[in-house]
């Protein structure tokens, strides 16, 4: 695998990179953008899923802009989206203005999450492809470790600098998102187009020196006569419309996709990411300590997915989705049981240690014990008002739970552990495999649309959950799916490792 090849595909899954820091910041920025806009829970859950609704438009349209314009061409203007949203975000004076902000942001993250996967694979090789298309994964997992670890530090200097306040400094976690996105899009320039694609609008001659200049000569020519002898089979059907994904020969690969792309998402992997502060908190642990969680649940993320890079190509798709969703369902399953457990009570003392306005209204409650979250929450927003509880609710949080705020945290990095070496990564190689070349780019973006679709419903969802289920039902059904997911998985996913795309496309497309 040559040095070139991998730096193509780190610098085309940059916008994952982007993407994950989006995730990661968000989740700092509401404890401070939340309580400056006075939002309820539904509001704070458009803020932060907003850009997924308006990634599922990126996701359905990309791929087929992307056969028609090419990838580069595409991937380009994503870059200019996310510094574009990053200024507007850092700058919004309204409710209105941020989730705009943000929306825009997610047209780029959702073309860069169809995108970069597509490319990868249509430029790598077989023996390669799942660790290079694994290399957006990784990004995304850096991003969010660059965002919790920005996050922190900025929370920890907000009061300490002339420049830098609790007023302001959530707009400074989102404006340093400009740094990334004008590197990415600087590094583009630097990229060749898909040989893949190049041979489908007839450009042979340079599809053929990128294959070359990327594998060498002897593995470039294995590369272009498979590409022609597919290009071959595919001339009588060039054009594809939605309703061809319907096909009968097309059944099969499709139902896998839909599964593994909809599993990703409905077990609450990015409610755990963008809200990740907010639960930590929940445990009680209090502010400063929930944001240096971040980091460690980041880091966390980052060495589960160097472990898939290394086992993709070596033990396979099939194994890793596997382990990894048992994972998800019993580590999903141990935090709704830590925070079932959990009781809520207000001491004199513990009331004496929180300083803010309207403390005194707490007296009332004095040494009630609450058995559940809920009612707790809700005591605290009728005494306090929801402005002044969500400014504060860390600390009020820190000072009343009593639970066993290890066990929620073991879970909480077993989840984004398992996650980071299963449906993570392997969702997009699969993805990136399954479908024949005529029609990758439409089957991708339909599965990734399904995909942000199910993702912002859950972000949306989530803190309206948590203020109305309680940590624990929450934590308990996405469990549940998750386990429910790894039965339909163990009797439906085929392997596809060491195959070549057209090889693939032989075995699991039905004639």
């Amino acid at each position: 695998m040559s040095k070139k090849l991998i730096f193509i595909s780190f610098v085309v899954s940059l916008g994952g990179f982007l993407f994950g820091f989006d995730a990661g910041i968000i989740s700092g920025v509401m404890n401070f953008a939340g309580p400056e806009f006075n939002l309820t829970e539904l509001q704070s859950g458009w803020v932060v899923s907003s850009p997924s609704f308006a990634a599922m438009i990126a996701m359905i349209f990309s791929g087929r802009l992307s056969d028609f314009y090419g990838r580069k061409k595409l991937l380009l203007i994503v870059a200019f989206l996310y510094a574009l949203s990053a200024l507007m975000s850092a700058y919004a004076g309204s409710y209105e203005m941020l989730y705009i902000a943000r929306m825009i942001g997610g047209l780029a993250f959702g073309a860069a999450l169809v995108l970069a996967p597509m490319y990868i694979a249509e430029i790598s090789t077989a023996e390669n492809r799942g660790k290079l298309v694994s290399i957006q994964q990784l990004n995304i997992v850096l991003g969010f470790f660059a965002a919790f670890f920005s996050n922190y530090l900025f929370n920890k200097y907000a009061t300490d600098s002339s420049f830098l306040t609790e007023k302001n400094v959530w707009r400074w976690m989102l404006g340093v998102e400009l740094i990334p996105a004008l590197l990415y899009f600087t590094a583009l320039f630097f990229v060749p187009r898909s040989p893949r694609w190049l041979y489908l609008k007839s450009k042979f001659d340079e599809a053929k020196s990128v294959l070359n200049s990327v594998h060498g000569n002897e593995t470039g020519s294995i590369e272009i006569d498979s590409i022609e002898e597919s290009i071959k089979a595919d001339k009588t059907a060039s054009k594809v419309a939605i309703k061809d994904l319907l096909k009968p020969a097309l059944r099969f690969i499709l139902i896998v996709g839909l599964v593994v792309g909809v599993l990703q998402q409905i077990t609450g992997i990015n409610a755990v990411y963008f809200y990740a502060t907010s639960i930590f908190k929940q445990t009680g642990i209090g502010t400063d300590a929930a944001f240096s969680s971040g980091v460690l649940l980041s880091t966390i993320s980052v060495i589960f997915t160097f472990v898939a890079m290394y086992l993709i190509d070596r033990m396979g798709r099939r194994p890793l989705l596997l382990i990894g969703t048992a994972g998800i369902a019993i580590s999903l399953l141990l935090c709704a049981y830590g925070f079932n457990k959990a009781t809520y009570q207000l001491t004199p003392n513990a009331i004496a240690q929180l300083e803010f306005e309207g403390v005194n209204n707490l007296e009332a409650y004095t040494n009630k014990l609450y058995e559940n979250d809920v009612d707790f929450k809700n005591d605290m927003k009728l005494a306090l008002g929801n402005q002044v509880y969500s400014k504060n609710d860390g600390a009020i949080l820190e000072v009343a739970t009593t639970v066993n705020a290890t066990l929620i945290l073991i879970g909480i990095l077993g989840f984004i552990a398992c996650f980071a070496f299963s449906l993570g990564p392997v969702m997009w190689v699969l993805l990136s495999e399954l479908f024949p070349n005529k029609y990758r780019g439409l089957a991708i973006g339909v599965i990734a649309f399904i995909n942000s679709l199910i993702s912002s419903l859950v972000q949306l969802v989530f803190p309206w959950e948590l203020s109305n289920l309680g940590n624990a039902l929450t934590f308990f059904i996405f469990g549940a799916i998750a386990l429910v997911g790894f039965f339909v998985m163990l009797k439906i996913l085929p392997e596809t490792k060491g195959k070549s795309l057209e090889q693939i496309e032989k075995e699991l497309v039905k004639n």
